[in-house]
């Protein structure tokens, strides 16, 4: 098929920016609006009535569901379409936390958030759809804009939540705003500019070199439906359309109608993709994401309690160190961008070093003797995990380069999904010798991650994929 379209389909670059700049105010009030039930949660499942133990079950039914759904809905996303996958995470969100408005009961709060916690994947399609967009030299600089701004709805939310926490009926009220802010955004998805004009690319080559080349031809990526067209699926959409004659070529007809599919032909779509990802020769980064992961959590884990045992800190005091961290962090996704030019998109050595200042700042601040120390520690190492964090999700998306993105953000927010269910046991394991045991261990997981990539990067090639066997 020498003659097909290129293997992605392009858009004018004025829609693909109006797209982009729509996305980040999504991700601004996606995490606006949770960020504002978050701290609300233990709190008013205890006003139900529920134990701490009951409480603590409940609470951790989000995790639990997320962590089985985030590649299922990520896979699923490359199937049907991000338009259609991310509308049905939003309205499907916007019910959950419309029930949650409505829990008057332990049994009521349990069913609000299951379908919260089986479809709040909206950032993730968000990320893969902005994958789909731009080239990868890009890529880091849209996902650190992208970052930031969800970064600053996170800081603003809590500050909402509180002040109508303090009125009468302050959770419910704020449990149905977040859901009318979730039919917003998914309001402004469906007005997204998905029909611009396109622009086919011919192709004679690999697939594998179609980004970078028609990028260097001035395209841009489309979303027709919000979905990259890979070769794969382009083979995939002529098979169709050869059963079907009259739909459009190079697979763009078939994206846009494969909602319709039957349900178990979406579910072998999804299965198969899972499947790739799951055989493909990524251990490493997940493994990688995995070690950070609890090492990050553990650094905060015990944070607000260590501050007053070690330097008899008042919390007040305390929330405002971590509130200028996570300032720091948010403000910290627009020098991703400048860092990676620096680096010249050389991701492998920029993950490398990051990852070592972490680890370094983690110890620094497990041995800190003062306040200031720690002031110093917590400025940096909010730059050096917002830029990781980009790094590892750029190098899982180009070492997956044939595999679908968003099945492969989905498997990254399960790896991290599996971190956030065992940093707790870990911190709670680690203070029983001292307040600085959290941080400790997480210096001994990040040095596991460092030894992991010095290991390994030599035998990646500059886009971090295997030189013996590349995917």
């Amino acid at each position: 098929m020498n003659n097909q379209k290129c293997s992605t389909l392009f858009q004018r670059p004025g829609g693909r920016t109006r797209i982009i700049q729509c996305i980040c105010v999504v991700g601004f009030m996606d995490l606006f609006g949770v960020s504002m039930i978050i701290p609300l949660l233990s709190h008013h499942v205890k006003a139900l009535g529920a134990s701490p133990t009951v409480a603590g079950i409940v609470g951790s039914t989000y995790g639990i569901l997320q962590l089985f759904s985030s590649t299922i809905v990520g896979s699923w996303s490359d199937v049907v379409g991000r338009r259609y996958s991310l509308l049905t995470c939003l309205l499907l969100s916007a019910l959950g936390y419309g029930l949650l408005g409505m829990s008057t009961s332990i049994a009521l709060f349990v069913l609000a958030r299951i379908p919260v916690g089986l479809f709040k994947h909206s950032l993730s399609i968000c990320r893969a759809l902005l994958s789909d967009l731009v080239s990868e030299s890009e890529r880091p600089l849209v996902m650190g804009h992208f970052n930031a701004a969800s970064s600053v709805g996170f800081i603003l939310g809590p500050v909402v939540g509180g002040y109508l926490t303090e009125h009468e009926g302050g959770f419910y009220t704020s449990s149905f705003t977040c859901a009318a802010i979730f039919l917003t955004n998914a309001g402004l998805v469906w007005m997204l500019p998905w029909s611009e004009t396109l622009v086919p690319c011919n192709d004679t080559n690999s697939s594998n070199n179609t980004s970078k080349r028609c990028h260097d031809n001035h395209c841009n990526k489309s979303v027709h439906n919000g979905s990259h067209a890979n070769r794969h699926h382009a083979l995939l959409a002529a098979d169709t359309e050869s059963r079907a004659p009259g739909k459009h070529q190079g697979g763009l007809r078939w994206r846009e109608m494969s909602l319709l599919q039957p349900a178990w032909r979406q579910l072998s779509s999804v299965g198969s993709k899972i499947h790739m990802v799951a055989s493909s020769d990524m251990w490493d980064l997940f493994l990688v994401r995995l070690l950070m992961a609890i090492a990050i959590m553990l650094y905060y884990s015990n944070f607000s309690l260590a501050m007053e045992e070690r330097f008899s800190l008042k919390p007040k005091i305390t929330g405002y160190l971590i509130s200028y961290s996570s300032t720091l962090g948010a403000l910290a996704g627009f020098l991703v961008g400048p860092v990676t030019q620096l680096y010249r998109n050389n991701m492998p050595a920029l993950l490398l070093h990051s990852t070592v200042l972490t680890c370094s700042l983690i110890f620094l601040y497990a041995t800190a003797p003062s306040v200031w120390q720690v002031l110093l520690t917590s400025t940096f190492f909010a730059i050096s995990t917002t830029i990781g964090r980009t790094c590892i999700t750029d190098l899982e998306l180009q070492r997956g380069g044939v595999q679908a993105s968003g099945t492969l953000i989905g498997a990254g927010q399960s790896v991290t999904a599996v971190g956030r269910i065992l940093a707790p046991l870990l911190s709670g394991l680690a203070q029983e010798f001292s307040p600085c045991g959290p941080p400790s261990l997480g210096v001994v997981l990040a040095l596991a991650a460092v030894g992991l990539l010095l290991i390994r990067i030599p035998k990646w090639d500059g886009r971090g994929m295997t030189k013996t066997a590349k995917l």
